[in-house]
């Protein structure tokens, strides 16, 4: 199957790309680089520079028989979206309307999209299903629910035999590398590489903002999820979308408090990790763990990698690439 997979030399979609190439498939990796790195391509891969408002080279791609999207293409980080909202809206919201359109005239009715669990802001609950109502409280999640929704519509408008089918994944917090990809964001907002980044003396100290939560340890709790599982629940949607459309959570169904991730950090390198205590930030929430029951009895996907292996396959990308993709 030939594959589009958009931002497809960064973090995630490198590997979903190179999990494609496992499993037979074709992928076509279509990324403006403003984020992602050629190098994160998988050798052999088809790779065009573009950026998803030119019309013209999506007619060109979807010309080439495009079975199904993989689209990964966003901005994401929570506190730029803050600072500038309508590039946000501008790249993630208006930005798949050209794709989808370049899709219908040729011909493609797949689509697998990237979400986030911003999409739930603060939630009422905990563990977090699919039915928890999607109440974003910064304009990242509104984007991400607002493409969800552009996708549902269209998906109802067309007739049974014609309409778009897609599967939305709403991913909790990614981390972990394969041999050939890993996570090198400028600058890094995630706490796992800022961890890393002190262990390997790239940095002074991680900051661990609140520690008087309601939480054992009293820090905040996050689900991680590891960057294979994720490719491999994208490979399960794909298949999915033959038959019908969905939004599934992606997550370990489990939570690891900010304190825990940094005592695995100095368990796994062997090193110190020199730790600043700043005031809680406001907006976030003691705990955020997903529910990923529908995910299993759907899609049939569970993940399988836990903590540690995050942690230490980043931590091995990390040593055998210490200036990451620049070398």
């Amino acid at each position: 199957m030939r594959v589009l997979v958009t931002g497809g030399a960064g973090y995630i979609g490198s590997v979903i790309t190179e999990r494609l190439l496992q499993r037979g498939d074709v992928p076509v990796v279509l990324d403006n680089f403003s984020q992602g790195h050629r190098a994160a391509v998988p050798p052999g891969v088809e790779v065009v520079q573009a950026d998803l408002a030119d019309v013209g080279a999506l007619a060109t791609l979807f010309s080439s028989a495009i079975e199904a999207v993989v689209h990964m293409a966003a901005v994401s980080v929570v506190g730029d979206s803050v600072r500038q909202p309508l590039r946000y809206y501008r790249e993630n919201v208006g930005n798949l309307l050209p794709l989808l359109d370049a899709m219908t005239r040729g011909g493609c009715r797949r689509i697998v999209f990237s979400s986030s669990a911003a999409v739930y802001g603060e939630p009422a609950e905990v563990p977090i299903s699919e039915e928890c109502p999607a109440r974003p409280v910064n304009p990242y999640g509104s984007t991400k629910l607002m493409g969800e929704r552009i996708l549902a519509d269209a998906a109802a408008a067309g007739d049974s035999a014609r309409s778009l089918r897609f599967i939305s994944l709403r991913y909790f917090n990614v981390a972990g590398a394969t041999k050939a990809a890993g996570e090198m964001h400028h600058p890094e907002t995630h706490l796992i590489p800022r961890v890393l980044e002190v262990a390997l003396g790239e940095r002074p100290h991680v900051e661990l903002y609140g520690t008087n939560y309601s939480t054992p340890d009293g820090t905040c709790i996050r689900d991680y999820i590891h960057v294979e599982d994720l490719a491999e629940a994208h490979v399960l949607a794909l298949d999915r979308t033959r038959a019908s459309s969905g939004v599934y959570n992606l997550g370990n169904n489990r939570g690891y408090s900010v304190r825990e991730v940094i005592e695995t950090v100095a368990r796994v390198t062997g090193r110190m990790i020199s730790v600043e205590n700043r005031p809680r930030r406001t907006g976030d929430p003691p705990q955020l763990i997903a529910s990923h029951r529908k995910a299993a009895e759907e899609l049939g996907w569970r993940p399988r990698l836990g903590l540690e292996e995050m942690i230490s396959s980043a931590w091995e990308w990390r040593l055998r690439h210490p200036q990451g993709y620049a070398q």
